[in-house]
């Protein structure tokens, strides 16, 4: 076959039939990779979560008369957070993982859901100096609203006595937990207590 009897429809379907091959090839490259923005996005969420955290009590011993004035929680990426607001200088607190929760003073059973309770105290009371009431729950056995957090299971209150205040907290496990105070806002300092999803 001579060149010069080429006809330009002829070279345009050789060059369409070459590059079929390459399309079937890319195909499942392009199919196959929809999934993974998903998984490389999990696997960078499980890389940045904090690490060091430990189920062993946390302590600081100092007391102080700044009142409980209310309890939050939140959920996160990594892990569920219990806030203590206290109005004034910031508390010590005793969190550490118990075989069962007893309110203060009487000494009565808090029921918990969850494989796991935490409970926390407060090294500050939940009344002014005056004794009324800084900090009164409507419903003491549920604090929040914690439905469909990863880590949480319940939220309650065991009462306070003698200067402190006591929380129980229902989890899913015995997870790992960190316990920190936060100035603000204003001259009122928080409480924190994050509990991982996982180890």
């Amino acid at each position: 076959m001579k060149l010069h009897h080429i006809t330009p429809k002829a070279i345009l379907t050789a060059i369409a039939v070459l590059t079929v091959p390459t399309v079937a090839f890319a195909a499942p490259t392009v199919s196959g990779s929809s999934t993974a923005p998903h998984k490389t996005s999990v696997t960078t969420a499980s890389a940045s979560c904090p690490r060091g955290w430990g189920s062993l009590p946390e302590v600081n011993s100092r007391m102080v008369q700044s009142p409980v004035t209310n309890v939050r929680t939140g959920r996160h990426t990594c892990y569920d957070r219990l806030v203590v607001d206290i109005r004034g200088r910031a508390a010590g607190y005793d969190v550490r993982y118990v075989k069962n929760v007893f309110t203060d003073g009487a000494g009565h059973l808090v029921p918990l859901r969850g494989g796991a309770k935490l409970q926390v105290v407060v090294r500050a009371p939940a009344y002014s100096s005056t004794g009324a009431a800084t900090y009164a729950p409507k419903n003491g056995k549920e604090l929040t609203n914690v439905a469909g957090y990863s880590t949480f299971r319940q939220v309650a209150y065991a009462g306070t006595f003698e200067g402190q205040t006591t929380i129980g907290l229902g989890v899913r496990a015995r997870l790992p937990f960190r316990v920190y105070t936060l100035a603000g806002p204003g001259s009122n300092t928080r409480l924190v207590i994050d509990v991982a999803h996982h180890w």
